[in-house]
């Protein structure tokens, strides 16, 4: 092998090796202060345009209908169906997600606010709704969650600025 096919191997594999810590790094972002009192990164979609009424009367994530929309808390919530957005109007803090829809063990854990899968990273827990980053940190929280709701809770005036 001469020395610049070497060169190129070598260069090769560097890049395998780094580019998933990269992407990792990238997934993982996080950001110091909410800004507002719910989560805003996905286009000011609470949930990301997910139903938060569906999580407890359906028991499963399901995608809001642009037509039936409720704004509360700097963002806009969407809704399956009219009846889930009047449930919400008519209390909005029995059905929005803890710690602004950010990362529940990210709150709790890492004291920072990370991003959720409203899919595979989700918990209704003592009447609330828990957001979390995926399916496995969703997990994590699940082996503990009043430990972590104690930590959480500590954690979110701080960071809800």
């Amino acid at each position: 092998m001469s020395l610049s096919n070497r060169t190129r191997w070598r260069r090769a594999l560097m890049l395998a090796a780094i580019g998933p810590l990269a992407m990792l790094s990238v997934a993982a972002h996080a950001v110091k202060t909410s800004g507002g009192e719910f989560n805003t990164l996905y286009a000011g979609l609470g949930i990301k345009g997910y139903d938060p009424v569906a999580y407890f009367t359906d028991g499963a994530p399901t995608l809001g209908n642009e037509e039936f929309t409720y704004e509360y808390g700097g963002v806009t919530w969407r809704f399956a169906s009219p009846a889930h957005r009047d449930l919400f109007a008519e209390n909005p803090a029995k059905y929005a997600p803890q710690y602004g829809g950010f990362c529940s063990w990210g709150v709790g854990e890492a004291n920072r606010l990370f991003d959720v899968d409203p899919v595979n990273g989700w918990t209704v827990y003592d009447g609330k709704l828990y957001l979390n980053f995926n399916g496995d940190i969703n997990k994590t929280f699940n082996k503990n969650p009043s430990a972590l709701i104690t930590k959480a809770n500590h954690n979110w005036p701080a960071l809800n600025q």
